[in-house]
């Protein structure tokens, strides 16, 4: 009897075992890159998956192994915050490009509200995924600490604080922040207000830790609070920081924003009250995105290598899947002032 497939039948385990002289263990140790096998036994089972074209079922591959294949790529921002932020598409970008070479399959999932959260938790507990990647961490937010208990594989595109246990890659926020404000101090301005980011988040406190640095390392006196208004990382937000800065501090002559967007929104108001950009004030943003290159007039920025970031946590979290008693590792990506016409 032939133990090669009829036509159109996908090959089984039994018709390789069949063909290669062992038992269906065997081939399901050789499929699965399990030890215990001989060499020669190992060679006629790959020489019969040749033959036959056998390709593993996922779903039973799943089954001894423990793996889906997959992971998470979770987001706890809205829809709206998704679409306008360039940063979550270079780093998402940046993540598909990592995996494109692999057989893992990504999942995009939102957590709005406290039930897509439940959901996730549900999800992960049952194990649907192999691992997970966050990013946007508020400090806050229940989903770092689940994760971390859990012991589910998780990389983290930012931290919660500066002690933050779990795997995570971010830019160098205060780095980027000081130079930036440094440069301005450099340049002879002398009140140089700041829009912050959310500081709720590692990113927009060290973006403003920064700020202050700069002040610091210029020798000069302590920045003065009335210069520093909060924003959100949105252009409305971005609006109104620019709106409450030149009310309460009307003498301002530069603006350091925490991120291009809110820059944007700033280059708006200071058009709107008739501030010549940057004969009166000078503006940088922090990510060097698209958004930097097409404002009027194009936008002094701090670069972050944002798409490179989805990449370090992707090959970050693949190490950890691989082997989840490693060590967690924290890395820091440097940033560089991107010079135009705003400065």
């Amino acid at each position: 009897m032939s133990s090669r497939k009829p036509p159109g039948q996908r090959p089984t385990l039994e018709a390789v075992a069949q063909l290669a002289g062992v038992g269906r263990g065997t081939v399901s140790r050789v499929v699965n890159d399990a030890p215990g096998v001989s060499a020669r036994a190992r060679s006629a089972v790959e020489a019969a998956i040749a033959e036959l074209r056998y390709v593993p079922n996922p779903a039973a591959r799943s089954l001894v192994t423990s793996r889906t294949d997959s992971i998470a790529l979770v987001i706890p921002e809205s829809e709206s915050r998704l679409a306008s932020e360039p940063y979550f598409s270079a780093v998402i970008r940046g993540v598909s490009t990592e995996l494109a070479d692999t057989d893992m399959q990504l999942l995009l999932i939102l957590v709005r509200d406290g039930r897509e959260r439940d959901r996730l938790i549900r999800f992960v507990e049952a194990r649907r995924v192999d691992g997970v990647l966050l990013i946007a961490v508020h400090r806050d937010d229940p989903l770092p600490a689940f994760l971390e208990t859990s012991g589910i594989p998780t990389v983290l595109a930012g931290r919660r604080s500066v002690a933050e246990p779990l795997s995570h890659a971010r830019s160098d926020n205060e780095g980027g922040a000081e130079q930036a404000v440094r440069y301005l101090l450099g340049r002879g301005r002398r009140a140089v207000a700041t829009i912050t980011g959310p500081l709720d988040m590692d990113v927009g406190r060290s973006r403003l830790r920064g700020w202050r640095d700069a002040h610091t390392a210029a020798g000069g006196p302590a920045p003065d609070e009335s210069l520093i208004a909060p924003g959100d990382f949105t252009e409305e937000g971005g609006r109104a920081a620019m709106r409450e800065l030149l009310e309460r501090r009307p003498d301002l002559d530069a603006v350091f924003a925490a991120s291009d967007v809110m820059a944007a929104g700033a280059l708006t108001v200071l058009r709107e009250r008739g501030r010549r950009v940057p004969e009166d004030v000078a503006v940088i943003g922090f990510d060097d995105s698209i958004v930097a290159r097409h404002t009027v007039p194009p936008l002094t920025s701090v670069n972050q290598p944002t798409e490179e970031l989805g990449r370090t946590i992707t090959r970050l979290l693949l190490d950890e899947i691989e082997d989840p008693s490693a060590e967690r590792r924290h890395l820091t990506l440097p940033t560089t002032l991107v010079h135009r016409a705003t400065t």
